[in-house]
């Protein structure tokens, strides 16, 4: 049974404490803050006036956590950065609901794989077109997609949006169960065209006081929404896998980027793996996480809140058989199967030394609480020093 373990807790968030004479350190943060929208072009209607009350949730989350470094998922891609340029100007750059407003002259995004088109029927209904047969699940291009603001320079990006699921080594490709070949759910001509990012995997390199951090930053598909063959189960392994990948030494040699560039991270380079991955590493429907958590140099910080514990005592439900420690959940999903969940990370690398953590859930008691609803997920950050 999922217990309440406030001993644990309170452990854990000894072992982030900061240290009295730390330097100045930098916040990372990744926030799943559920901007899309379900028809093209309405995310930019919506942050074109101050007025969205869900996108003003958003922003006073992102203004109470101040993160230096943030990555949002499920923000709309729209040509051009309008919608981006307009959630810095219409709401981060005003305070909302009390509290200050916050810069980030730095922003990037780039186009996704959602609700792209493939021409084939890539969930065998019989019909070509419609979300289910773009290179990711999606209405119209774009939607679903991510962006990163920063109050420190970005430099080049290395993307890797049409990295072919079938040319990872050893991918786990869905069988067909009703014929006896393995990996063939999908046809020859499908796997010469599928991608493996449902969104998109990014390498942003962020210059933080004379050094590079790269921020790995991904949104892999949720493990569920298929059948008995597991194509999206399988394929959220399969993206988690990639920065595992990515950044151990001699395994990212097979990785070719947007631009033909093959190879890994290369060996010593700092990094922060983030993103709403859609996997716990002990509970739901995909324990890919594990992958990410145990990789060559990656450590953990332990974010979490007691407002969580909260929402997975008093939801109950399927929070109740869980194993994990609802301490460090961070997506609500209330006490439908598999209940709470921790899916969002932020993992840095050493020699990074992460200071705090934390997960912006505030309880029942806490005036921020009304802001608990801004999305089904919470932001999570982490203090560094580089």
């Amino acid at each position: 049974m999922k217990r309440a373990v406030l001993a644990v807790a309170a452990v854990a968030a000894a072992l982030v404490a900061p240290a009295a004479d730390a330097a100045q350190p930098v916040r990372f943060a990744t926030f799943n803050a559920s901007l899309n929208r379900a028809a093209e072009g309405e995310l930019v209607a919506d942050l074109s006036t101050p007025d969205d009350p869900q996108a003003r949730k958003v922003a006073e989350v992102v203004q109470r956590a101040r993160p230096d470094v943030l990555l949002l998922n499920e923000f709309d891609y729209v040509e051009g950065g309008a919608a981006v340029d307009a959630f810095r100007a219409n709401y981060l750059a005003h305070g909302q609901g009390g509290a200050d407003s916050i810069d980030y002259p730095y922003a990037y995004t780039a186009p996704v794989n959602t609700g792209v088109q493939t021409g084939m029927d890539l969930d065998k209904d019989g019909t070509v077109g419609g979300p289910g047969d773009a290179y990711g699940f999606g209405v119209f291009p774009g939607q679903y997609g991510m962006v990163v603001l920063s109050k420190y320079p970005i430099g080049e990006a290395r993307t890797f949006q049409r990295f072919r699921w079938v040319d990872m080594p050893g991918a786990q490709l869905p069988d067909d169960p009703a014929t006896p070949q393995p990996g063939d759910w999908y046809s020859p001509e499908q796997l010469a065209a599928l991608r493996l990012s449902s969104k998109s995997h990014w390498d942003l390199p962020i210059e933080v006081g004379g050094r590079t951090v790269h921020f790995l930053t991904s949104h892999p598909t949720p493990p569920a929404f298929d059948g008995p063959e597991k194509r999206n189960a399988l394929r959220n392994h399969d993206e988690i896998r990639f920065w595992a990948d990515y950044v151990s030494p001699g395994r990212g040699r097979y990785i070719y980027d947007d631009a033909g560039v093959s190879g890994g991270l290369a060996p010593g380079a700092r990094f922060m793996i983030a993103g709403d991955q859609n996997s716990d590493p002990v509970d739901g429907d995909s324990n890919g996480a594990r992958q990410i958590l145990s990789a060559p140099r990656v450590i953990d910080p332990l974010p979490g809140s007691a407002g969580a514990v909260e929402a997975s005592l008093a939801q109950g439900g399927a929070n109740a058989d869980q194993r994990g420690n609802p301490y460090f959940d961070t997506g609500d999903f209330n006490d439908k199967a598999p209940g709470n969940l921790r899916v969002d990370y932020v993992l840095p690398s050493a020699p990074l030394i992460p200071l705090r953590a934390g997960v912006f859930w505030p309880a029942s008691n806490d005036e921020l609480a009304r802001l608990n609803d801004a999305s089904d997920h919470h932001l999570v950050w982490a203090d560094l020093l580089n």
